[in-house]
């Protein structure tokens, strides 16, 4: 999957790009709008909390930092066992993975608080009045859909793509 980055001028213009994404097959859950406060969207598809702020990438960043830290640890306990105990490659797993799980959670904590990286490029332009709207679309039809927007909608400012999105936001 591609998430693709538009911003446009007007809740008309996001309507009627919404509108013919929906007869493109791109499914609504699929396209997200960012909007200064106070301008009402209507029934265009609202990014949600996961999607504005830094959580899910907090989140991997913690598991792989958690675990590799839990792997660490594990090696440690196993080589320099405490108290005499005899542990074995189950410690080891059980260490990292609870390393893993307390990174995702500290890192997630921190990261609900943050500003999602690729919408904070865009801040000046939402604060401005524009609308983001970003769509996720298979990666063979990223290109297909960012000219039927190029071609369609002149007054709607293709601001690129990001190579993969998260797998669960």
């Amino acid at each position: 999957m591609r998430r693709l980055y538009f911003l446009i001028p007007s809740v008309e213009s996001a309507h009627q790009i919404v509108n013919e994404l929906l007869l493109a097959r791109i499914h609504s859950e699929d396209i997200h709008v960012v909007a200064r406060e106070g301008i009402e969207l209507g029934d265009l598809p609202e990014a949600s909390f996961t999607q504005k702020s830094d959580l899910v990438p907090a989140m991997e960043r913690g598991v792989a930092l958690g675990g590799a830290t839990g792997v660490l640890a594990g090696l440690v306990a196993v080589t320099f066992p405490p108290a005499g105990l005899v542990l074995g490659g189950g410690a080891m797993l059980g260490i990292a993975l609870m390393g893993a799980g307390v990174g995702a959670w500290v890192s997630g904590m921190i990261g609900i608080n943050v500003e999602n990286r690729q919408i904070h490029e865009f801040e000046k332009a939402i604060a401005n009045g524009e609308l983001l709207m970003m769509i996720d679309v298979p990666k063979a039809r990223a290109e297909d859909i960012t000219e039927m927007v190029r071609k369609h909608h002149p007054e709607a400012e293709v601001e690129g793509t990001e190579p993969t999105i998260p797998a669960f936001p």
